[in-house]
């Protein structure tokens, strides 16, 4: 190769290496400093999270309510993610529901709100509608449902998680799992959110 490609070449490579390398070098040694006082922080800190021990709490309340009821069912608790914590199927619950309680806790978790028909507030759930989300929740991984028993759990106004409960009637599922949640918070001294 001549002599003249080689510096070329040579003197092409430097080049290139110092367009990468300077700017590095000087964004390295500047400190990133956040110096607009109305953008927001760059993490969350002191947040309140459900742990183990926080979802057996809710677990033992929710049982307790299902033995007092004289209801067999299946008790799921997840983080505020929806990721499972905690779980029971009581003695002769349906193993079937244990599925639906999972995924009763998994969309009040992630949707910070209580399960229930579609559209809030009615007093006459549309079938079809309903039937339709279900249908689609199914599709996508059932990660959301329209049936009763999920119930989020709040502490310092932030939803920490929730708990589902699937096996009997779902008003009585919505009971036994407030009564889970009702337990946490008592532990907690603390009143339950409503």
């Amino acid at each position: 190769m001549p002599s003249s490609i080689q510096s070329t070449l040579r003197w092409t490579i430097l080049g290139s290496l110092a367009v990468v390398l300077i700017p590095s070098a000087v964004t390295a040694q500047e400190p990133r400093v956040n110096s607009r006082q109305d953008t927001p922080p760059l993490v969350t800190r002191n947040q309140v999270r459900l742990n183990l021990a926080g979802a057996e709490a809710v677990v033992r309340g929710a049982r307790a309510q299902a033995e007092k009821m004289e209801l067999n069912v299946n008790i799921a608790v997840v983080d505020d993610g929806g990721h499972l914590l905690a779980f029971a199927r009581m003695d002769g619950a349906r193993p079937a529901s244990s599925y639906t309680a999972i995924t009763k806790a998994t969309a009040s978790a992630t949707l910070r709100a209580a399960t229930r028909p579609l559209p809030p507030g009615s007093v006459n759930p549309d079938p079809l509608l309903n039937l339709s989300v279900q249908n689609a929740a199914a599709m996508s991984g059932g990660k959301f449902t329209t049936l009763y028993g999920g119930v989020p759990i709040v502490v310092d106004g932030q939803v920490i998680g929730a708990v589902g409960v699937g096996g009997a009637s779902g008003e009585q599922d919505a009971e036994i799992a407030s009564a889970g949640v009702a337990a946490l918070a008592e532990e907690l001294g603390e009143e339950p959110a409503k």
